[in-house]
């Protein structure tokens, strides 16, 4: 598969659709020597979980049966925060996670989501197959669990809002946003004096819908997937920062499986997220039309006047302090300087 349209999508749900029903992909029916529990917080027609699925098989297939590759999308095992204890105790096996939420564990992983950072994709899997992701991960090995290679694609992300576009910094003061659990997306908030409140993804949707907030980002692959365009009004495309998700594996358990076996799950994982890269890619860049059809208004905003304000809140200095010279200047290295 090249491309990831609409219509993908929808043959690719219908054909889904038993296993949505019970929470629950398996890569094959009959008894394997080993089973693997993959969790994530995306709806199954996302690109994450179609790329996952056929890289399960593929796994099933290279291994003969000895593994089954089971996923569970959706938040079907609980929010982020829910997953990241169940990882590291080893109740499921394999996790995909933002950067920023995964900065609650090893604080260096949310380096790579500073605000108004990266300018484009270039510099960023320059980075994050470079040395800036070699440095997270390396930090990410000192705990129960560890990171892949090559970190999955999530996209720049945008705010959208319920009763106003974000045209420059002073729009967002005093805004109600959504923001996930992640010290560095709340500290930036805050320093364009809004009001940012920490809601797990499987709740955002009902909170906008309430009012509790007015206000969320991600990607817009996602306001597609999640609906969230039936509760939102604006797109401002800021590209504010890039996220993406770290491919997370229990080291206990990993540990166990054997070195053949591990090779397999490597390869197959690693291989799936470049091609998923791209699939998110084409669907953020894809959706922006189906968006407009259904009623939502775009703007984009001059993203260097946001940085000016970043800059003047000493937000950069802040986090530069936080993270240490060394892993600042890998940032840099790829980026520019920031402060």
């Amino acid at each position: 598969m090249s491309t990831m349209d609409r219509r993908h999508f929808i043959k690719v749900v219908a054909a889904t659709s038993a296993a949505a029903a019970t929470g629950l992909y398996q890569a094959q029916a009959h008894a394997a020597e080993i089973t693997l529990k993959f969790a994530n917080n995306l709806p199954i027609s996302h690109p994450m979980n179609i790329r996952a699925k056929e890289m399960a098989q593929k796994i099933a297939d290279q291994s003969k049966g000895r593994i089954d590759f089971q996923i569970y999308p959706n938040n079907q095992l609980g929010t982020d925060s829910d997953m990241l204890s169940q990882i590291r105790s080893g109740a499921i096996d394999f996790f995909t996670l933002s950067p920023l939420i995964l900065g609650t564990l090893v604080p260096s992983a949310q380096i790579s989501g500073v605000g108004f950072a990266f300018k484009d994709y270039g510099q960023v899997w320059a980075a994050m197959d470079g040395d800036l992701g070699a440095h997270v991960r390396g930090q990410i090995a000192k705990t129960t669990v560890f990171a892949f290679d090559k970190i999955w694609e999530n996209g720049y992300r945008q705010i959208t809002t319920s009763n106003r576009p974000i045209n420059s910094p002073a729009d967002l003061k005093g805004l109600k946003i959504r923001v996930p659990t992640s010290p560095l997306w709340t500290s930036m908030f805050r320093a364009f004096d809004s009001s940012p409140t920490s809601i797990n993804f499987s709740e955002v949707y009902s909170a906008l819908q309430t009012k509790i907030v007015e206000a969320q980002e991600n990607p817009l692959a996602l306001l597609t997937t999640a609906k969230l365009y039936e509760v939102q009004k604006y797109v401002s495309m800021t590209n504010h920062m890039w996220d993406g998700f770290w491919f997370l594996a229990n080291k206990q358990k990993w540990d166990k499986i054997p070195k053949d076996l591990q090779d397999i799950i490597t390869a197959n994982v690693n291989a799936a997220a470049l091609v998923q890269r791209d699939d998110v890619k084409k669907l953020n860049d894809g959706v922006m039309v189906e968006l407009k059809q259904k009623g939502l208004v775009f703007n984009a905003p001059n993203n260097e006047q946001f940085r000016d304000k970043l800059r003047s809140a000493g937000f950069y200095t802040e986090w530069h302090k936080k993270f240490g010279d060394e892993a600042w200047a890998m940032l840099e290295k790829y980026t520019g300087k920031l402060a």
